[in-house]
């Protein structure tokens, strides 16, 4: 997990990410859309690839880069139970400074 949301803490390639799910890319035609090296798209879609946000087939000369719904998933599965846990935290502060009305006037000092 902390491969997947290293790869996606980086703005290109998370649009790496975007782009790839739409449709596969070859390397090089995404290359061209970014103000960097060839090499440094390599770079970013080999970490993509190493956290399982991208997969390469090989087609003729080109390595064909497409998105994987199920890490982008798994991603959004670990964000949802990290909300539903602080909801549950915050809730039951709530609760408690309902239950006890000098709780608040401590909270607030």
């Amino acid at each position: 997990m902390d491969l997947l949301f290293h790869a996606l803490s980086d703005a290109t390639r998370r649009d790496i990410v975007r782009r790839t799910m739409e449709e596969s890319f070859s390397v090089s035609t995404l290359a061209r859309d970014y103000p960097m090296s060839f090499a440094a798209v390599q770079k970013h879609v080999a970490v993509l690839e190493r956290a399982g946000l991208v997969t390469k087939q090989r087609r003729g000369r080109e390595h064909l880069v497409a998105g994987n719904a199920a890490a982008l998933r798994a991603a959004h599965d670990a964000l949802d139970r990290l909300e539903l846990l602080w909801r549950e935290r915050v809730a039951r502060m709530d609760d408690l400074l309902a239950t006890d009305p000098d709780s608040r006037e401590k909270t607030c000092r």
